[in-house]
């Protein structure tokens, strides 16, 4: 089946990228003059207000609100105290590091013995594998090379969710918990969104991590660090350089951390880090992790940096991810030049747009073409396809016909307004419900029509592991992030709820945020936590309904007639007027004409004032 790229950017205020398999949507993702990326960008920042109820600060990074960095995300390089403390506070860390990584080498060592192979022999399996496309990749870096870094356009960064993997976890715990003094209410909505990663953590619940390219990197919190609090170590006006790690949503601020990540092809350099390199916990053979561990061993990073090898190194030699590095350490280099010569709050780094982000993202080598609506974005994106991968250049077409605009021509249009359907209906009969609350996102399933099961169990499995692959496919589509709650058609056989954990695992494994799903419950529900990568189409593309107040319901005819003639008595009680107007829906004015006349006629002699009801 036939994969392609489909990039409409035909209309200038809007782009759009679309991933279809055959006529199916797969992945899709947009970009409007009012919806642009925050997300890795790296600002010079000056503190603009301490918090100590929330054990955080306010940052003044230019954007539309006040940027909310929590005490943990800020290195300790910032803290005013004695330069022996804060040496000795990062020499903790670093230990700390140091440690954790000797536990996980411990255990992808007993992990090896255990399987009795030897890592010799893997190694030499993916140097063939690495060497059919050595001469390809040589052409890329090479081209990176010689290409200057230019500080407002990450042009070879990384996929978007691995900024997430510079360690931002922690931060919602001591932000939530702090959120019950209300002073500090207006300024709260700052605080990140919970994933639920905490509440898992803290209770005694199985649960499963897949999808998205991170690595385990844990906020480590010495004793000399619990010592101090932010009010004391951190002051107003104080310039950092910080990473917006979440985007701003709704009236909520974006969270940023001093901790900066920059992604590349194969790795992550990591350059302020103190918590020490690893392997994308995605990477879970344990032959794997080791070579590439070695491969880590040999990589000459600079101290006080980090490095994390991703998923797309695997099957790369130790000379690839190596010319990755350099390209990183010039990136780096060339950002603390530019923070050297500006003054906050000013723009340092910027992510690129959308079309060289999903060419660097969304492009794989299973996509056979790549089609481009709009004669300039063509022209971006072959030339950027050529800096990335000369070899796949010849992929990127542009698409000119005039008679049938492109997401038509693949049927991809329809799906895309499907997307904002709350109601999704399966191939079987049965269909799923999607809601999106301030809270969470209940998802629910029910059989409808389906009927083709022999009984009402078999029906149930059917529809449920239907409902799996799509409500999956759903969340990537419509990019919803937070806490997931999905309402399965109950089943009493337990290795059926097994049987659908698993398809759900399996569903969820190529997502690229990553995801934590728990067990179904003896309720039949399940719960996962999702990774916030950008605002969801619902926020991006709808406003508040001005009638409904987003609630989706309305009062009845009778009842708003009832409540009208309540108000135009209370005024009639304080005697302001001896005439009143009142506009109401013609539908409503209907109503007390018809039903109400008498009663309007008694407030009007009673209060000695005379009533105009007119229709709106």
């Amino acid at each position: 089946m036939t994969k392609r790229m489909l990039i409409d950017a035909t209309h200038p205020e809007e782009t759009r990228v679309a991933v279809v398999s055959g006529n199916k949507l797969e992945e899709y993702d947009f970009e409007t003059v009012v919806r642009k990326q925050l997300k890795s960008n790296i600002y010079l920042v000056k503190v603009s207000r301490v918090e100590p109820s929330l054990q955080a600060c306010f940052v003044d990074f230019g954007g539309n609100r006040h940027g909310f960095l929590p005490f943990p995300e800020i290195h300790p390089d910032y803290y005013r105290i004695p330069i022996a403390d804060r040496e000795a506070l990062i020499a903790e860390e670093r230990a700390l590091a140091a440690a954790q990584a000797a536990r996980e080498d411990a255990e992808d060592e007993a992990e090896l013995a255990a399987s009795g192979e030897s890592l010799d022999d893997d190694e030499t399996a993916h140097e063939d594998l690495a060497g059919e496309d050595t001469e390809e990749e040589q052409e890329t870096v090479a081209a990176e090379m010689e290409s200057e870094v230019v500080i407002d356009d990450a042009e070879s960064a990384g996929e978007d969710e691995s900024a997430e993997e510079s360690a931002a976890e922690e931060v919602e715990e001591s932000a939530e918990t702090a959120l019950d003094d209300e002073a500090a209410e207006d300024d709260a909505g700052h605080e990140h969104e919970h994933d639920g990663e905490e509440r898992a953590a803290a209770k005694d619940v199985d649960v499963d991590i897949v999808g998205g390219d991170v690595v385990e990197t844990p906020v480590y919190r010495s004793s000399i660090k619990r010592r101090y609090k932010i009010q004391e170590v951190i002051k107003r006006n104080q310039i950092m350089l910080i990473q917006i790690s979440k985007e701003e949503r709704g009236n909520k601020g974006a969270a940023v951390t001093t901790y900066i990540s920059l992604p590349g092809r194969y790795c992550v350099l990591m350059p302020n880090s103190p918590r020490g390199g690893g392997v994308s916990r995605k990477v879970s053979n344990a032959k794997d992790r080791q070579r590439l561990k070695k491969i880590l061993q040999e990589l000459n990073v600079p101290e006080g940096m980090s490095v994390i090898l991703r998923t797309a190194g695997v099957a790369r030699s130790t000379a690839e991810i190596k010319r990755d590095l350099d390209y990183l350490l010039r990136l780096w280099d060339q950002i603390r030049e530019c923070t050297l010569k500006s003054s906050a709050p000013a723009l340092i780094y910027e992510e690129g747009n959308l079309i060289k982000r999903s060419i660097r993202d969304l492009y794989k080598r299973d996509i056979d073409e790549v089609y481009v609506a709009g004669e300039e974005a063509y022209n971006g994106a072959r030339e950027f396809m050529d800096l990335l991968m000369p070899s796949h250049v010849d992929r990127v077409h542009l698409y000119n016909d005039e008679t049938m605009p492109l997401f038509f021509r693949y049927q991809v249009e329809s799906q895309i307004d499907a997307i904002h359907n709350p109601t999704v209906h399966l191939k079987s009969g049965g269909y799923i419900v999607i809601n999106p609350t301030e809270a969470l996102v209940s998802i629910d399933v029910n059989s409808g029509r389906a009927t083709k099961g022999r009984h009402i169990e078999e029906t149930a499995l059917k529809t449920n592991l239907e409902a799996a692959e799509e409500i999956a496919r759903q969340l990537r589509l419509r990019d919803q992030g937070g806490l997931v709650v999905i309402d399965f058609i109950d089943m009493e056989e337990n290795r059926n709820n097994r049987a659908l954990e698993r398809k759900m695992r399996e569903c969820m494994q190529n997502d690229r945020a990553r995801i934590q799903i728990g067990r179904i419950s003896a309720f039949g529900l399940m719960e996962l936590s999702r990774q916030r990568l950008h605002p969801s189409l619902v926020e991006t593309n709808f406003e508040v309904c001005k009638h409904c107040a987003g609630t989706g319901l309305v009062r009845t005819i009778e009842t708003t007639g009832v409540i009208v003639l309540r108000a135009i008595e209370e005024e009639g009680l304080r005697g302001r007027a001896s005439e009143l107007k009142v506009r109401v829906p013609t539908e409503v004015a209907l109503y007390i004409f018809n039903n109400k006349r008498d009663h309007l006629a008694a407030i009007e002699k009673r209060y000695n004032m005379h009533i105009r009801l007119e229709g709106d």
